[in-house]
């Protein structure tokens, strides 16, 4: 068997490197070994979330893996065909849906097949899009790039009880490439929900946000919505959409502060295409797609940085990132759908 190597310490050394691995190595139908798993983080190896996603992979096209359990630093997988499936799957802990849904989605649409599938698990937990971004601007940017998925959250998951659960279908799609440009919108969105926290706790915080965001000239429209779950918690988006840009910055209601943990200058400084999350989600479905996207950031994150190599490297896509006026531009020439095995 011909395995393509790819050193999971390379770069941010994270879990990006494993979804995109597996995302581009099940449309291309090339076989990866993965090394050196999350060598760069504190707990090292395979999460649950991870094991999820080869777990449903396995499911919707018989690949074969080795090496898919709890800690494991390497992985083997073979991809096989996939197939349009209805399934149900648990995370059983609060491990990120979210993330998980970055593999499925593409893989599932690209392949030009369908899954109905109901998962449980965490919808907004630390180090991951929360559920809100995913709905509102991972969803946004991949209906412009002709990947077409519905999502409903039928309940929300906090850490560490988790419990959350969404049901997802993705529909068989074509994939193009986009080119955004800059943001010229001063229309800002809040989109808040939370679950066993005092509402005027949450009105008060998010009333603060706002504030900040008129003081910059924004107009702002927020929609605040309490929902079932196990935990307490609390999630935000701050969110600016128009015809050149897709812009949204995320965070979690911080119990030991009683604040929400977001970054609010960087959505206020942030000019150009798309924010730095979200630059990492392009990658993949841009490296298949055909012709060139073009979007413009503000800086080269390492995950951004990595994203592109391994991306490059399992595609055969080529890019390039030249310096515009105060950031960058990024350039992904895909390898088109029509050469997709």
């Amino acid at each position: 068997m011909d395995f393509l190597k790819i050193n999971g310490a390379f770069g941010e050394g994270g879990g990006q490197i494993i979804r995109s691995a597996l995302t581009i190595s099940c449309i291309t139908k090339q076989p990866v070994h993965i090394e050196n798993i999350r060598k760069n983080r504190k707990i090292q190896g395979l999460k649950p979330q991870h094991l999820t996603a080869i777990k449903i992979l396995k499911k919707i096209s018989d690949s074969i893996v080795i090496g898919d359990k709890i800690g494991s630093t390497e992985l083997k997988f073979i991809p096989g065909d996939i197939k349009s499936s209805k399934i149900f799957e648990d995370v059983g802990t609060a491990g990120s849906i979210p993330l998980i849904l970055q593999v499925l989605i593409p893989i599932v649409a690209i392949s030009q097949k369908k899954l109905e599938i109901n998962i449980r698990g965490g919808t907004d937990v630390l180090w991951s899009p929360t559920m809100n971004f995913t709905q509102h601007i991972l969803k946004e940017v991949y209906s412009r790039m002709g990947i077409n998925f519905s999502l409903e959250i039928k309940k929300r998951g906090y850490y560490p009880k988790g419990g959350g659960e969404i049901n997802l279908v993705v529909n068989p799609s074509k994939i193009k490439s986009i080119f955004l440009t800059k943001r010229n919108t001063n229309q800002a969105n809040i989109t808040c929900t939370f679950s066993k926290i005092s509402p005027e706790k949450i009105e008060n915080e998010i009333n603060k946000i706002k504030e900040k965001l008129i003081e910059n000239n924004f107009v702002v429209k927020s929609k605040i919505q309490e929902q079932e779950s196990r935990d307490s918690g609390a999630s935000i988006l701050v969110s600016s959409i128009d015809e050149n840009s897709i812009i949204g910055i995320d965070g979690l209601f911080n119990k030991n502060t009683q604040k929400f943990d977001l970054d609010l200058e960087e959505f206020l400084e942030n000019q150009f295409s798309v924010d730095k999350n979200l630059a990492d989600m392009i990658i993949v479905p841009a490296s298949l797609a055909k012709g060139k996207t073009r979007f413009q950031v503000k800086k080269i994150t390492k995950h951004l940085e990595t994203n592109l190599f391994v991306t490059s490297k399992i595609s055969g896509c080529k890019y390039g990132v030249g310096k515009v006026l105060d950031g960058f531009e990024i350039i992904i020439e895909g390898i088109s759908y029509a050469s997709i095995k």
